[in-house]
């Protein structure tokens, strides 16, 4: 209780601090809730805060504050984030923190807002870390989500609780720090957000009924399809501990839905994010003629050091003296960077892939010694079989009064038998190696009960134990992978929405022409590289090219997102055909998932190193901090929910 207390006590500080940038009306909400201001042009500021900021790069000095509103103009609600204009006197903020005036001066156009509809939100996400700043991230209803907005001097529950006296907003039933807005109950609406579990045709089938009706229809309209059946054969996964009531079709949809959504994309279309509507034009007419100017014709360009990635093409430790000379005489790795580069334009040659791996993921330290490793193995093998009997213990008669656990089984033993069954370490009926992932996976379950298992988890476990051969090990590299990886599935997908939303502003930056076809043909939602980005490009490449890709991105040499400059890069080769045939949503979705096995991967790489560099702290700004695989801000939050009375 004293935990929550001092939670709520963190938005009391708007009522004493006052900002610089303070208008003379300062904050419009009151304790009291009652007071507001009218503006120019009959527009009813009924919130206002300063000193709320975002944050382009993981530096906190580089923040960019500004003025966020919710006014309400006629019946519509609408909020705005107004950045402040860079400071030339050396001034100080409300917190006594100089301001950077390089990014914001760069950046401060592309991240404003200033005219958001409420009407085009899904939820918003609070986050108030004990030890850090309070901030939200509003997440749209196409799915893409805006940057987290830091509240420096509190603001959060007074937001909020305005909010809520304007429009419909409610806690959701699956994480408490989630506000659902104008939750109509819409599965079709849903699925956007939550593409995650195997029941898509009982959905997808009723979609494909209405796709006249829904191209016209409102929210309100498409509720009808809310009674699509409960397919029994099939089971939930849930991110929090709290079991719901209910079997929401909108959860039922997995990876298998990118090959069937051309039935719902039509839907998809009419509700693609307003992020790049007239409010945001405005805003980004002269970010946009630069980034025209500067990357519009942007060539395909070689890498820096040509030379130095034609001699490393052989793996690490093709040479059997290489790895050792990374190593002192306990064990240590030497050059960290040296390493990570080295295999960045070489690879892992799959003799010392298992010691490299466990460098790679963090299972091990750089700098520990062979002692301390082999203690450390000991050590980890123990804590797995502790976690491994919770649910070997669990008893028939237990498992009967245990759905979550019983529904979390049920979908891992069918995804298990479905994975990767071509690769010959998990081919042929009653294999051991299956049996192995089925234990990881449970024990996982267990050992994350918040986030528990989602379908696309085997997929990223498979290689690992492939390559590891030991089910401890295995288990504790999964452990460290998805500490970057486990957002990607989130029942929010907050990690999916915030990668969506930096690739967007990637191709923006990169490809111009190809961002303004997107723009055009509502397919600025990025939904056509769901796959890709989910589980890493598994699907699209062969096994050993997907361990070695991996294994690329996992050195973070030139960027923890990668992988986004991946899909730029891909995206670009095929902007030709994908505009002079003038592609659609529907057509494109299925013009990019016949890629598969048709990517040029060495090259991908390559072109994904040359725009990475081309697009340098521009494209790095585009990316907001925590954003997957990058580790999150606050590694514990959502496990001690935030207890209110907004709700």
């Amino acid at each position: 209780m004293h935990e929550t207390e001092q939670h709520d006590l963190s938005d009391d500080s708007d009522y004493a601090a006052a900002s610089r940038h303070h208008a003379p009306g300062g904050i419009m909400r009151t304790d009291s809730g009652k007071s507001t201001a009218s503006e120019a042009g009959g527009s009813e500021v009924l919130y206002l805060k300063d000193n709320v900021a975002i944050h382009p790069t993981q530096y906190a000095s580089e923040r960019i504050s500004g003025r966020l509103r919710l006014y309400k103009q006629g019946s519509s609600l609408f909020l705005s984030w107004i950045p402040y204009k860079p400071s030339t006197d050396g001034a100080v903020d409300s917190l006594g923190h100089g301001s950077s005036s390089i990014p914001v001066e760069k950046d401060r156009n592309l991240y404003t807002i200033k005219s958001l509809p409420v009407s085009d939100v899904h939820s918003i996400r609070r986050h108030t870390p004990a030890l850090s700043w309070p901030y939200i991230i509003v997440v749209l209803s196409s799915g893409l989500a805006y940057p987290p907005f830091y509240f420096y001097n509190g603001g959060v529950r007074e937001f909020l609780a305005t909010l809520k006296q304007h429009v419909f907003i409610v806690r959701s039933a699956d994480d408490s720090n989630v506000f659902l807005v104008n939750d109509f109950q819409d599965p079709l609406q849903r699925t956007l957000s939550s593409l995650e579990l195997p029941r898509v045709v009982s959905v997808a089938n009723r979609a494909s009924r209405h796709r006249s009706d829904l191209s016209s229809s409102s929210f309100d309209d498409s509720e009808r399809l809310n009674g699509a059946p409960y397919d029994e054969t099939a089971s939930t996964s849930e991110y929090s501990a709290r079991q719901k009531k209910f079997h929401d079709p909108a959860r039922d949809i997995s990876i298998q839905v990118l090959e069937k959504f051309s039935l719902v994309t039509k839907f998809a279309r009419e509700t693609t994010s307003h992020l790049f509507r007239e409010s945001h034009n405005d805003g980004l007419n002269a970010y946009e003629k630069k980034q025209q100017t500067d990357y519009g014709s942007l060539k395909p360009i070689s890498t820096s050091d040509d030379k130095k990635k034609d001699s490393n093409v052989i793996p690490v430790a093709a040479d059997p003296l290489e790895w050792a000379a990374f190593l002192d005489s306990e064990g240590r790795i030497l050059d960290s960077k040296a390493l990570r580069e080295r295999i960045f334009y070489g690879g892992v040659d799959q003799n010392i892939r298992k010691e490299v791996w466990k460098f790679l993921l963090g299972y091990h330290e750089y700098d520990s010694t062979y002692a301390e490793r082999e203690y450390l193995t000991s050590v980890k093998k123990s804590e797995y079989e502790v976690i491994k009997s919770q649910w070997q213990s669990i008893s028939a008669v237990q498992a009967k009064r245990f759905t979550k656990f019983r529904e979390r089984k049920g979908l891992i033993d069918k995804d298990v038998v479905r994975t990767d069954r071509s690769v010959a370490y998990y081919e042929g009926d009653d294999n051991p190696n299956v049996t192995i992932l089925r234990d990881i996976l449970l024990t996982y379950s267990f050992y994350n009960f918040d986030l528990g298992y989602c379908q696309g988890m085997s997929d990223f476990l498979s290689p690992i134990l492939y390559v590891m051969k030991d089910e401890a090990e295995s288990f504790w590299c999964f452990v460290a992978l998805m500490e970057r990886l486990g957002p990607n599935f989130n029942r929010d997908q907050s990690g999916m929405h915030s990668q969506l939303f930096a690739l967007s502003k990637l191709v923006e930056i990169l490809d111009s022409p190809l961002h303004n076809y997107f723009k055009q043909t509502d397919c600025l939602n990025y939904f056509f590289c769901f796959r890709w980005i989910l589980i890493q490009f598994k699907r699209e490449f062969e096994y050993d090219q997907v361990m070695h890709l991996w294994e690329v991105l996992w050195t973070h040499y030139l960027s923890e997102h990668l992988h986004l400059y991946m899909c730029v890069a891909i995206l670009k080769s095929h902007r030709k055909k994908i505009m002079g045939e003038q592609m659609d949503f529907d057509t494109l979705l299925k013009f990019i998932n016949e890629l598969s096995g048709n990517i040029d991967l060495d090259w991908t790489i390559r072109e994904a190193e040359a725009l990475c560099i081309c697009a340098g702290e521009n494209g790095a700004a585009c990316i907001p901090p925590g954003t997957p695989p990058s580790l999150p801000i606050e590694p514990d939050m959502g496990l001690y929910p935030q207890e209110d009375e907004v709700l």
